[in-house]
């Protein structure tokens, strides 16, 4: 009786855990239509929220220090998200070009386009100062930095009796022509111990990759 008991709840635990992975991943039913001549995608700095407590806001040089490790924090997501896809393109397990991290944000500067105005863009006027069919952006909260030294590190929150959650990664691909969102990745996450951005992130895309819809491995 005990054994069946067992049984019936780890299917129950992986029934729940199956259906909150399906919520957190949304893909556009159009995928294949409109992306089907897609090339090349560019990923562009995320916009970071640190909700610090006070004393960790002045250790940091205030809002305007806050503000700085923001961006840094921005940066360091769309480098760690660049470096995952580049090697899964190198394993030969993408099916889209990503565009060179350095082109990216040279022309996103050349058309004044930062993380604090970003969302007064749309997804096609990006595209077009980018040159891409396709564009990633996303968004990152947190009670602590992603990088920077920190000494803990986010793991994945997976069900609502796990730990407190103290972070958020969003990541969004819109396509180039038409702005709709094409997919979209929302996953909470915890404190762990020791990690780093990329880690985080890859470990985070490799959860996904089977839903991904430029992935070989996609399963849609």
């Amino acid at each position: 009786m005990k054994s069946l008991f067992l049984t019936a709840l780890c299917a129950l635990l992986a029934l729940t855990s199956a259906s909150a992975q399906t919520r957190e991943i949304y893909t556009n039913p159009k995928f294949s239509t409109l992306a089907q001549s897609h090339k090349t995608l560019a990923v562009l700095p995320f916009v970071v929220t640190l909700e610090l407590r006070p004393n960790e806001v002045a250790k940091r040089g205030g809002a305007e220090g806050v503000a700085k490790l923001e961006q840094r924090e921005g940066l360091d997501v769309q480098n760690a998200l660049q470096s995952y896809f580049l090697k899964r393109k190198e394993e030969k397990d993408m099916t889209i070009d990503v565009q060179d991290l350095s082109r990216t944000n040279a022309l996103l500067a050349q058309n004044g386009v930062t993380a604090a105005n970003m969302a007064t863009f749309t997804p096609e006027q990006l595209a077009k100062f980018l040159g891409v069919d396709a564009v990633i952006t996303g968004t990152f909260s947190s009670t602590q930095p992603m990088s920077g030294g920190a000494a803990i590190a986010m793991t994945l929150l997976i069900g609502a009796s796990g730990p407190t959650n103290t972070g958020k990664l969003m990541i969004n691909i819109n396509d180039g022509a038409t702005g709709e969102l094409l997919w979209k990745y929302d996953k909470s996450l915890s404190r762990g111990l020791g990690s780093d951005t990329n880690t985080i992130v890859t470990t985070i895309m490799r959860k996904a990759s089977r839903q991904f819809p430029y992935s070989k491995e996609y399963k849609g």
